[in-house]
């Protein structure tokens, strides 16, 4: 038919050929244990074409998977087009799994070819020794040909320097089209039980996914703007924001391994960052080294956070320097993120803070729905549900796995929360972290948020600890600030007026620092693990509870139960 636009395929290739020619001096800086190192958009595309050229000497095929054990660096980003660009998966393997983990991904994924930090050398050996043989062909460590480190591995593995391979090419090689349905890119969850699952990204999913970050409502990246992406590469693709990079023209800041508070801090001034991005933990981080040295931010203006929930006293702590958070949420299985929490007008300053806090409203390009059973949930604001997902990039289910979506085409989240009117999605909890005492639900993660308002805590988890009587009672685990105190009557004390009785912790135990997965996500698995038997083992069981929780008969009914109940 006359008149029709032009099609072109998606091709990730495309977008760092787009940064090469648009924004050729915009600056990758990379924090390595050598020092600074720095390069352009354009220096990027020759040296990743020259890398996809390599990889047809070392036999990688399209839609081979190559896996990756790396941090946030200029080489991890060159990796990230090379691979996708010339037809194969990348393959990002997260280095703080267990090393049985990494093995049993490895494995699954038939990775021919691993890249590597030179650090990780143990951990590849390690690992190469529990694969079955004829898995892994070569290894190419991440670094200069003379910084090649000695490790044993099994007969049979080629060992390279990456600088060496990538500099034996001359870079004449032309990024091949294909269809854009092609896989791109391969995650496992962490998050999940059982073995690590794999999720296939597609280079049409990640290309819609990169341009709906750049909406002026989602991250609203901008060539001026300098990106520092502290969430790891590893993990879910960086949250797809070094692709909105490099669509934006948007200057990248590699911090490397360096994710403490005090280097964080000192990149952000060095390097003029304005937006950053990463999990809690990070920020958290970053926010006891300003405190305890009085320093501010010249530069950062806004700051996204996700991957657990951002309590609300790290809002108003960032605010007060000046720094705007945006919390997003999604998981691997979108991408990962699917909503983005940004103000809209027209809404009373309470219910601004309400949304604010909450997880956000959904991308263009994917759509959430909260489900009871067959039925979906109102939005009202306090009837919750099961979160479900779909749109261009919401997995189907798991790599080499049956399909993983609802008869109609929705994928389930795990985690249960609620929408309100103008659509922001309020998580109460995951499904498996709800406390159910007594016949009733309690959200961990609202007593996490009340804790964390307490001067004397930097971080605070609530599980659900067995009861002879109530079944599961909340327990507050809590680890202080250097140098701060609190006692146990203190903290539950700052409950009163803020939920119902029944709905207090129990007790409260006092930890140096609280456990965190490879993701920096909180390991609730461990506390229970810990921690579950805590208020049966001593005398102390229920002591905390003015009143205990209602059961589900009508003689104990209690009119300050929430009206938010998940089912």
């Amino acid at each position: 038919m006359l008149g029709l636009m032009q099609y072109e395929q998606m091709m990730i290739s495309d977008f760092i050929v787009h940064a090469a020619r648009h924004h050729a001096r915009a600056e990758v800086v990379s924090r390595l244990a050598e020092g600074i190192h720095r390069q352009t958009y354009r220096d990027t595309e020759l040296r990743a074409r020259k890398l996809a050229q390599a990889l047809g000497r070392l036999d990688v095929k399209p839609g081979d998977r190559v896996a990756t054990l790396a941090w946030n660096t200029y080489r991890h980003l060159e990796l990230y087009f090379a691979i996708s660009g010339s037809a194969a998966v990348v393959n990002t393997v997260n280095p703080r799994l267990a090393p049985e983990d990494i093995a049993y991904i490895l494995g699954h994924a038939e990775d021919h070819v691993l890249f590597a930090e030179v650090e990780f050398a143990p951990l590849v050996a390690d690992v190469a020794g529990r694969l079955p043989a004829g898995v892994l062909r070569t290894v190419v460590f991440l670094c200069a040909g003379h910084a090649v480190p000695r490790v044993a591995l099994p007969g049979g593995i080629d060992v390279m320097a990456y600088d060496a391979l990538v500099d034996a090419e001359d870079g004449d090689y032309a990024w091949p089209r294909f269809d854009e349905r092609s896989a791109s890119a391969l995650c496992y969850t962490s998050g999940t039980t059982g073995r690590p699952k794999g999720v296939l990204y597609t280079h049409r999913s990640t290309t819609l996914k990169a341009m709906a970050m750049n909406a002026a409502d989602a991250a609203g990246l901008r060539a001026v703007d300098r990106l520092m992406p502290a969430v790891p590469m590893f993990h879910v693709n960086a949250w797809s924001l070094p692709y909105a990079a490099t669509i934006a023209g948007t200057a990248l800041v590699m911090p490397g391994r360096f994710l403490d508070g005090a280097s964080l801090y000192r990149l952000i001034e060095d390097e003029r960052v304005t937006f950053a991005c990463g999990v809690p933990s990070v920020w958290l981080g970053v926010l006891a080294h300003v405190r305890k040295t009085g320093a501010r931010f010249s530069t950062l203006q806004r700051m996204a956070v996700g991957g657990s929930a951002c309590p609300e006293s790290m809002f108003d702590a960032y605010d007060a320097l000046g720094v705007t958070i945006m919390h997003a949420w999604g998981m691997t299985e979108s991408s990962p993120v699917a909503t983005v929490s940004n103000p809209i007008a027209g809404v009373d300053p309470a219910t601004a803070r309400r949304q604010r806090l909450s997880q956000g409203r959904a991308l263009f390009g994917v759509d959430l729905r909260a489900t009871r059973g067959s039925t979906e949930v109102s939005w009202d604001g306090e009837t919750s549900g099961d979160i479900e997902l779909r749109g261009h990039w919401i997995a189907t289910g798991y790599y080499q796995l049956p399909s993983g979506t609802t008869p109609d085409g929705w994928f389930p989240t795990g985690d249960v929360g609620m929408f309100d009117a103008s659509g922001f999605v309020l998580l109460t909890d995951r499904s498996k972290d709800l406390i159910k005492s007594g016949g009733e639900w309690i959200s961990s993660i609202d007593l996490e948020n009340i804790a964390m308002g307490h001067p004397a805590v930097a971080e605070a988890a609530v599980i659900a600890a067995k009861h002879p009587k109530w079944d599961e009672r909340p327990l507050l685990i809590v680890a202080l600030k250097p140098g701060a105190s609190a006692t146990r009557e203190e903290l539950l004390a700052i409950y009163e007026g803020k939920v119902a009785r029944w709905a207090v912790p129990d007790d409260v135990v006092f930890v140096e620092e609280l456990p965190h997965g490879a993701t920096g996500k909180l390991l609730k698995t461990a506390l229970r693990a810990r921690y579950g038997d805590h208020l049966v083992r001593g005398k102390t069981a229920g002591a905390s509870s003015a009143e205990p929780p209602p059961s589900i008969g009508a003689e104990d009914v209690d009119d300050e139960a929430p009206r938010r109940r998940p089912t």
